[in-house]
């Protein structure tokens, strides 16, 4: 009779394809997402050097005082606002926390000797020859 609370290895398996189901629908809701902040930056950035670019060939950049001069050139001040703000609230990390999920998903799994994709599916890494070996050897009397 099998141990109480002992596993068999039908429940591993799905325990494992339930783990792997709810890795990659989270993956899978988390693109878009991330998808819209890579958008909203890419933007914010291209405008901000743009308008950046506008300020330093302005003529009266160099006449007048640093801040008459952000006071002149009001979009470039806008965007570099919004820029900072993006950064403060972590919208960086909104764009990699794909990444971060799937990295984090990887180390914890290869302590089981598995691996995962980019998008969440699991995938099982041969046994290492070499760890069997000296554990057959021993627990057999061999070593």
């Amino acid at each position: 009779m099998a141990a109480v609370g002992a596993f068999t290895s039908m429940d591993q398996a799905e325990d494992l394809k339930a783990f792997e189901r709810r890795l990659v629908e989270y993956i899978s809701v988390i693109g878009p997402s991330s998808n819209k902040w890579r958008v909203v930056l890419l933007i914010t950035c291209v405008v901000t050097a743009w308008m950046a670019w506008i300020w330093a060939l302005d003529q009266r950049t160099s006449q007048v005082s640093f801040f008459y001069s952000l006071y002149n050139h009001k979009l470039f001040t806008m965007s570099l606002t919004t820029l900072i703000t993006l950064f403060l609230f972590g919208a960086h990390k909104r764009i990699m926390v794909q990444s971060i999920i799937l990295s984090r998903s990887k180390q914890v799994l290869q302590d089981f000797n598995m691996s995962c994709d980019e998008r969440g599916r699991i995938i099982l890494k041969p046994r290492p020859v070499q760890q069997m070996d000296s554990y057959h050897r021993l627990y057999n009397g061999h070593g």
